[in-house]
């Protein structure tokens, strides 16, 4: 394992094992409340793992066994002023950041994930949970709202699920939470670990550019209407059949044997 402390944020740590980075909110103490600082430097994180093609897979997670991310700082978002405006934008370039990344992306989730921690997690690809894990959208119970988790949210359950969570800012547990459908896997706290590393282990075995043409495309497809993204969907696939990996794939597959990955 290889720390990177390139980031220069004590409060965001960065590490590399076998292809799989792990980006960590290191704010225990605040139940990992995410600071403009914590922010940023979730984004540098990310931009070190986009541009590492050792780094297949990216783990998010928080310190501790209290939270994975408790939200934002409320002194953070409740200031006014053009100056308060441009910095909550930071949330809005993190959660792009994560559907741009090109690479899967795993929120391991023990406790507390409550407001932009709930759509930082929602902004994963996958989100294994701890079976102590709690979500939700507390805002309104401030006089706040959770208007940029709404996306995030709307991607992963009904809209009519969403307004309830948000309007009654109540807790989900794990096992709702799988039940609902935003939550992938939940794990006791005991196996929480050794599952994600095991998914990141498998998803880094995969061909980092069929992942990466494939998990595009699906979010490309996420915001289109049918007819268009049918359309588009088509002309993906006739560029997917050209590359290298797809002719190794089948390849192998003919062959009985193991595809040996390009990344062409």
């Amino acid at each position: 394992m290889t720390d990177n402390p390139a980031l220069g944020n004590s409060e965001v740590s960065y590490s590399v094992s076998n292809g799989v980075a792990r980006i960590t909110i290191d704010r225990p103490w605040r139940r990992n409340a995410m600071s403009f600082a914590v922010m940023q430097g979730l984004r540098d994180a990310l931009a070190l793992a986009k541009g590492d093609e050792a780094v297949r897979v990216v783990v998010l997670t928080g310190a501790g066994d209290r939270a994975f991310c408790a939200g934002a700082d409320l002194d953070a978002i409740a200031g006014t002023g053009e100056e308060a405006h441009e910095k909550r934008g930071v949330l809005v370039g993190l959660f792009q950041d994560l559907w741009a990344l090109g690479k899967p992306t795993i929120a391991r989730v023990r406790g507390y994930a409550l407001a932009g921690g709930m759509g930082l997690a929602l902004c994963c690809d996958f989100v294994i949970a701890a079976d102590d894990a709690q979500f939700g959208t507390p805002e309104v119970n401030v006089g706040l709202w959770p208007y940029i988790v709404t996306v995030p949210m709307l991607r992963s359950m009904p809209p009519r699920k969403v307004l309830e969570l948000q309007m009654t800012g109540r807790r989900v547990g794990a096992v709702e939470a799988l039940a609902i459908g935003f939550v992938n896997e939940v794990v006791t706290v005991a196996n929480l670990d050794e599952r994600v590393d095991e998914l990141a282990a498998e998803l880094a075995a995969k061909s980092p550019l069929v992942l990466r043409l494939g998990r595009d495309a699906f979010y490309q497809a996420l915001e289109m209407d049918s007819d268009p993204a049918l359309e588009y969907l088509h002309n993906k696939l006739n560029e997917h059949t050209q590359i290298a990996d797809a002719a190794e794939g089948i390849a192998a597959f003919a062959e009985k044997r193991p595809p040996m990955w390009r990344g062409i």
